[in-house]
């Protein structure tokens, strides 16, 4: 049996990436492959219980905030992840390791030497096939959130936080551009999904 391939979203706050994930994982399911939409923190039950810490509790000291995500992250990829793409399924994540390296590393001020000992005993050789990353400037996509109604921790930290966080996804985009597409997410609903549609056709699809 193939292996299933692993897709992620990352971006900032009011990104859209839960909408454009299930967005995603709707088409791919309707064009006959089998897909499991998941997310982080959480996707698993061990995962969201320490989930709910995170987004509830604080503040913490950075380092141990980036050790809760990459514990909440193990479960979620051997509980679920890992699972799923052996058997050939494609997996769908609203966020993933990217999201810990923005926000802890660069947001926060972990040293980026504890992300990475934290993900090669967390993932192992596992990375994402795909990075999407929906890229939207701090400030509209703050606007964005705060407009949804629903806030949590993060988004209280302020615009400068918010801005180090989009400049370390495009460091990302950039220093990895086989993994990682950036799509422009201040875009309209319908034209991120085609964009988005469309790297997955080319990167993905035709191969």
């Amino acid at each position: 049996m193939a292996r299933g391939r692993f897709i992620t979203l990352e971006g900032g706050e009011g990104a859209g990436k839960s909408t454009q994930a299930r967005r995603l994982a709707t088409w791919l399911a309707e064009a006959g492959l089998p897909v499991l939409r998941t997310r982080e923190p959480g996707g698993s039950p061990g995962a969201e219980a320490i989930r709910g810490v995170l987004l509830g509790a604080g503040p913490w000291d950075p380092v141990a905030e980036t050790m809760l995500h990459f514990a909440a992250r193990r479960e979620h990829v051997a509980r679920m992840i890992e699972p799923a793409l052996a058997a050939g399924i494609w997996v769908v994540c609203d966020r993933f390791a990217d999201s810990t390296l923005a926000y802890q590393v660069a947001g926060q001020g972990t040293q980026r030497a504890v992300w990475d000992r934290l993900a090669a005993m967390a993932l192992g050789a596992l990375r994402p096939d795909l990075t999407l990353v929906l890229d939207i400037p701090a400030e509209a996509g703050l606007a964005r959130a705060e407009a949804r109604g629903e806030t949590n921790r993060y988004e209280t930290l302020g615009l400068a936080f918010h801005g180090r966080i989009r400049d370390a996804f495009l460091a990302v985009a950039a220093a990895e551009p086989g993994r990682c597409a950036v799509v422009d997410a201040t875009q309209g609903l319908e034209a991120v999904t085609h964009a988005m549609r469309g790297v997955v056709r080319q990167r993905l699809l035709d191969r």
